[in-house]
């Protein structure tokens, strides 16, 4: 009888199988998707607009036609807390975007060529890791002012550096490596082996790094935005809700409860999200 050998598992099957029986990373996964569904389609499919305001129906609670209430001067909770969702994570994606790139540009170059060019990039990262992140966010954002942009583009300048070290340190890795030798003896350029042949190697490490930024970047704007120099209203974003709920904590506690929740259950997310990709996607952990 003839047994038809089973094919051979890539990294990104084993990491599938291996996600599947974490509930932790499963459940943080679904509420992501159901998080980022929502931010997506949730304000377009609402019948009220999130920036009407109506004083006669101020710092109303839950009710059929406003489920979570309004806030203090009659905007829908639920709308805004949705289009807030897409702000948030509009820029957490972003910045974590700018980040990845700078982090994996500075990592690649230092671990694959070493030497003087590793000494330079490496203390200038160690120098950047030295100083006091949110202080650095709201000096750039006093000088620059606040703003979508403004505020997505220095999160993602200030969060690089973990990136960089992770992806520095495989590069290490993988420079000594049999395959990449081969590559050098067949003449092909530094830019080839770099990108085609150790970065994909390194995609992994990425993911679960670009995860956690995720994470940070929403958290720092949350911050940043609740001091008043993040995102401005009338825009709303979680962070900026926090703040304008503040003055009714006592008469309208649900206005800070909602966007603080939604703060929390989000960073969380991505942390046990981040935990679980990074146990999935290890090649040292058994099957």
């Amino acid at each position: 009888m003839l047994v038809t050998p089973e094919p051979p598992r890539t990294l990104w099957k084993i990491a599938a199988r291996r996600l599947r029986r974490n509930p932790p990373a499963l459940a943080a996964l679904a509420f992501l998707a159901l998080i980022h569904l929502v931010a997506v389609l949730g304000p377009w499919l609402l019948p009220f607009d999130p920036f009407a305001a109506d004083p006669i129906a101020r710092l109303l609670g839950s009710s059929l036609q406003h489920p979570l209430g309004t806030d203090e001067i009659g905007r829908d909770v639920l709308a805004r807390l949705m289009l807030g969702a897409r702000v948030s994570l509009a820029v957490g994606f972003v910045a974590m975007a700018i980040s990845v790139s700078v982090g994996v540009a500075f990592g690649a170059l230092a671990g694959y060529f070493g030497r003087w060019q590793e000494i330079t990039l490496m203390r200038f990262t160690d120098a950047m890791m030295a100083l006091p992140t949110l202080f650095v966010i709201l000096a750039a954002l006093a000088v620059f002012g606040g703003g979508p942009v403004t505020v997505t583009v220095v999160i993602g300048l200030t969060a690089w550096m973990p990136v960089a070290r992770v992806v520095r340190g495989e590069f290490l890795r993988w420079r000594v490596t049999e395959f990449v030798d081969a590559a050098r003896a067949i003449g092909a350029r530094d830019g080839r082996i770099m990108f085609r042949h150790i970065l994909p190697q390194v995609v992994p490490s990425i993911i679960v790094a670009a995860t956690l930024n995720v994470a940070f970047a929403i958290l720092t704007e949350s911050a940043i935005s609740y001091l008043g120099l993040g995102i401005r209203p009338p825009l709303p974003s979680w962070g900026n809700m926090l703040q304008n709920a503040q003055i009714y904590l006592w008469s309208a506690p649900n206005l800070a409860l909602y966007p603080g929740l939604l703060i929390l259950a989000t960073v969380l997310a991505y942390n046990f999200l981040g935990d679980g990709l990074r146990d999935a996607l290890d090649p040292r952990l058994r099957l």
